[in-house]
């Protein structure tokens, strides 16, 4: 089934998360119990759920008492070695309340180039799925090349969702939704609703991230939800404050209504 509405959200069979680094690092790692709350309630409908999380540099960089994101790509994989696992282990220690076991799924691009490669992520997804289990997805930082990096989750989220032919998609940030300019400027409004195909004419969408710790923005929410879209597949762009609300199919964030003829971007 692929998900037209809002209002049949909380039918969707199939749900890809994606929370970014700002919201579950630093002042915000309170954010993951609550975040953990909401997959565990969706999870416990039937739903099946993937979450692909950011995080391993900016939660290693303490360890490595590295004050700001590193900017050469040894040390970015040296903090994400680190940051990785304690990123699964905060989410475990987290979904233990609820009986869930995270199964770890890290990607590179070139992964998903490769058609052996990708058919392997596919099948050990749809597996975990089958078995129950909540795969948490990440970019394999540790391996990963500048040259062939997805460039920020959002995109990995876009594809994975595509991959598994997820019913929906939710692109979590630090902002309740889209607005047709950044929010703190003045005449900024919200946009609840994009109709498939809807070139979003005369929007103003910054590409920085608010602490420096992630590399996405409303721009890199917006190409995504086009990939996800244009493949058949729902997106909502919210807060992670509001994912309780956004998968009980609450009217929050910024909805993008999928293709009703699916591209080929779609993975098989």
């Amino acid at each position: 089934m692929r998900a037209h509405s809002q209002a049949v959200v909380r039918s969707a069979a199939r749900i890809v998360v994606k929370v970014g680094s700002s919201s579950i690092s630093g002042e915000n790692s309170g954010q993951i119990a609550p975040l953990v709350d909401a997959l565990a309630e969706a999870h416990a409908r039937g739903t099946e759920v993937v979450l692909v999380s950011s995080g391993a540099i900016a939660i290693g960089m303490p360890y490595l008492q590295l004050q700001e994101r590193p900017t050469d790509l040894a040390t970015q994989q040296a903090a994400a070695s680190v940051g990785q696992n304690l990123l699964i282990f905060r989410y475990q220690d987290s979904l233990d309340r609820y009986d869930i076991v995270a199964g770890q799924v890290l990607l590179t691009a070139s992964d998903l180039d490769n058609s052996t490669h990708r058919g392997n992520a596919q099948r050990a997804m749809e597996r975990l799925m089958a078995l129950r289990i909540l795969p948490i997805v990440n970019e394999n930082d540790t391996v990963a090349t500048h040259e062939i990096r997805f460039g920020d989750n959002d995109r990995l989220a876009a594809l994975v969702a595509t991959l598994i032919g997820a019913d929906l998609l939710v692109l979590l940030s630090d902002v309740d939704a889209l607005y047709t300019c950044p929010p703190d400027l003045p005449g900024a409004e919200r946009i609840s609703h994009v109709a498939s195909g809807d070139p979003l004419l005369g929007m103003e969408f910054g590409a920085t991230a608010v602490n420096g710790v992630g590399t996405g923005g409303a721009s890199t929410k917006v190409t995504a939800a086009r990939i996800a879209a244009q493949a058949g597949t729902a997106v909502l762009v919210t807060a992670t404050g509001l994912v309780a609300e956004a998968l009980r199919g609450e009217p929050v964030g910024t909805w993008f209504e999928p293709a009703p003829a699916p591209s080929a971007l779609r993975i098989s």
